[in-house]
C-alpha cells in the first residue's frame, strides 16, 4: 500500500480520526486479525456471525498501523459510517494517485480465477504486478486487491465477480479498467439473477466500463459475450476458434498428462503454445490472456514462453493435480461448481484416465429451478466419458447418481466419503473431487492424500 496517513486516509473516507492523526499507514490491508502485516490496516466488518472490531486490540497488538472502523474500538483507527464503501473509496484513491498502473479486470461465469493467475504469470516479468488472491473478487475483495497497488507497481489484476446486476459496475468504479475481459456467460449463480441474459447483463457492465482509450477483450465463441462489442466505446478485441478472431485457437490436442498443446494466431502470425494445467479448455483461457497481454504491448512469442512456464501459477483446488506414492493420482478441482466447469474438468479427467478415471462429486450451489436437471445432466456426461465409479457425496447431488446410473454410487455425507472411499480405491485410478465450495469436498481429497507424499 502507498504510505498514507490517518489524515489523509479520514479525508479520503469521511471518516474522523481516532489518535494521532500523523500515524502512517503503509503495509496490506486485510480483514483477518491473524493475517496482519507490521504497518497495516486492518478492515473491521461486523459479519452476521463475526464483527472485526471485537478483534482490532488484537490486530493493533499484532502490528497493524491502525483500523478502518464504524465504531471507536479504543486504539488508532479511522472511523467511517460505512467500512465497505470507506474501503473502496480508499482504493479508488490509491488507484487515482498511481495513475500510472495498468488495470485488467476479468470477469466470467467460470475460468476467472484460472485466467487471472496466468495473466499475473505473464505480466510479472515485464514489471511488479498485483492480483487477486484466491476469487477475493467482491465488493470487499476488489478494494483489498487494489490496496496491495504500492509505488513499485506496473500492472493490477483484477478478478470481478456478481451476484446481482449493478455489481461489476460498482466494483469498476473502485478499479476502473484500461483492458476488460469477458471470458463467458454461464449458469453460475443463475438461482440469483434468474436467467442467462440477466448474468449477461451483468457481465457486460465490464465492456460498459472501460472507456474510449481502452481494450475490451471479448470470447467470440460466446454468443452473449461477443453481443457486447455493441455496449462499449472502447476498442474490441477478441478471442475464439473461428477465423475472425483476433486471437485464433487452433489444432488443440491433449498430452498424457491431459495439458492442452494449441496453436495461437494473431496478426498474421501463428506460434505453437501449450499450458502445463490439466484440460483443454486453457487453451481458451490462454487465448484470453495473450490478447490481453498483447494489448499491453508484449509480443506473441514472449507470451506464450511464459504460458509454457506456467504449471505452478494457479490457486489452490483448481484441478490441483498430485499422485500418491502407490501412483493414485487426485485433481483437486473442488474450490467450486458449476455446470460448465464441472463439464470441463469431467472432460479434462477422462481423457487422462480413460477407463481408471473416478469421480467423486458433490452439489453444485445457487443453480436455482435448474438445479436437478442440471445435475442428471452431469451425471449421463460421466457416464457417456466412461467413468469406472462416479461417487456422489450428499443429498443435494442426487441427481448425478440418477444420470449416471449403474456407475453411481452414493454416500450421505463428507465425513462418511472421507472414512470409506480411500480403502476402496487400488492406487490405480485418476481421481477428480469436486463441488461447490459449501460442500467442502477438498477434505475428501486430503482424506485420499493423507500419510503419502505427493508431488
Amino acid at each position: 500500500m502507498i504510505p498514507l496517513t490517518l489524515a489523509e486516509i479520514a479525508d479520503v473516507t469521511g471518516g474522523t480520526v481516532v489518535g494521532d492523526p500523523a500515524v502512517v499507514v503503509d503495509g496490506p490491508a486485510t480483514l483477518d486479525s491473524r493475517a496482519v502485516e507490521e504497518g497495516g490496516l486492518f478492515v473491521a466488518v461486523a459479519g452476521e456471525h463475526v464483527d472485526g472490531h471485537d478483534y482490532a486490540e488484537r490486530a493493533v497488538a499484532a502490528g497493524a498501523a491502525a483500523v478502518l472502523a464504524s465504531r471507536d474500538t479504543g486504539v488508532p483507527a479511522v472511523v467511517v459510517p460505512d467500512v465497505t464503501r470507506a474501503l473502496g473509496l480508499l482504493a479508488r484513491h490509491v488507484l487515482d494517485v498511481r495513475e500510472d498502473v495498468q488495470v485488467v479486470a476479468l470477469t466470467g461465469s467460470s475460468g476467472k480465477t484460472s485466467v487471472k493467475d496466468l495473466l499475473a504469470h505473464v505480466l510479472a516479468p515485464d514489471g511488479a504486478t498485483v492480483a487477486t488472491r484466491g476469487n477475493f473478487n467482491n465488493e470487499l475483495g476488489v478494494p483489498l486487491t487494489v490496496l496491495g497497488v504500492d509505488e513499485l507497481t506496473r500492472y493490477l489484476v483484477v478478478e470481478m465477480g456478481a451476484r446481482a446486476i449493478g455489481d461489476i459496475a460498482v466494483l469498476c468504479e473502485i478499479a476502473p479498467p484500461s483492458i476488460g475481459i469477458v471470458l463467458n456467460v454461464g449458469s453460475a449463480h443463475v438461482g440469483e439473477f434468474g436467467s442467462a441474459d440477466n448474468i449477461a447483463v451483468a457481465k457486460g457492465e465490464m465492456a460498459e466500463a472501460v472507456g474510449p482509450d481502452g481494450v475490451v477483450v471479448l470470447n467470440a465463441d460466446d454468443v452473449r459475450v461477443a453481443a457486447m462489442r455493441t455496449r462499449t466505446e472502447a476498442s474490441v478485441r477478441t478471442f475464439g476458434t473461428g477465423d475472425d478472431a483476433d486471437m485464433e485457437i487452433g489444432d488443440v490436442r491433449l498430452d498424457e498428462g491431459g495439458a492442452p498443446h494449441f496453436t495461437l494466431g494473431h496478426d498474421r502470425r501463428r506460434v505453437e503454445a501449450t499450458v502445463p494445467l490439466i484440460g483443454g479448455y486453457h487453451a481458451m483461457n490462454a487465448a484470453a490472456v495473450a490478447l490481453a497481454a498483447v494489448s499491453l504491448g508484449l509480443d506473441l512469442p514472449t507470451v506464450v514462453d511464459r504460458l509454457a512456464s506456467a504449471g505452478s501459477a494457479t490457486s489452490p483446488m483448481r484441478m490441483e493435480r498430485h499422485v500418491r506414492d502407490d501412483g493414485l493420482v487426485v485433481v483437486n478441482d473442488a474450490y467450486n461448481a458449476n455446470p460448465e466447469s464441472m463439464e470441463a474438468a469431467l472432460r479434462a479427467v477422462a481423457a487422462i484416465g480413460g477407463g481408471r478415471a473416478v469421480a467423486v462429486l458433490g452439489a453444485m450451489l445457487e443453480l436455482g429451478d435448474d438445479a436437478d436437471d442440471a445435475h442428471r445432466r452431469i451425471g449421463r456426461l460421466a457416464a457417456e466419458l466412461g467413468y469406472a465409479r462416479v461417487v456422489v457425496v450428499g443429498d443435494g447431488a442426487h441427481g448425478i447418481a440418477e444420470g449416471a446410473g449403474a456407475v453411481a454410487e452414493t454416500v450421505t455425507d463428507v465425513d462418511v466419503a472421507t472414512h470409506t472411499l480411500p480403502a476402496s480405491l487400488s492406487g490405480d485410478e485418476v481421481v477428480l473431487v469436486k463441488a461447490s465450495r459449501g460442500v467442502r469436498l477438498e477434505r475428501v481429497a486430503r482424506a485420499l492424500l493423507e500419510g503419502t507424499t505427493t508431488r
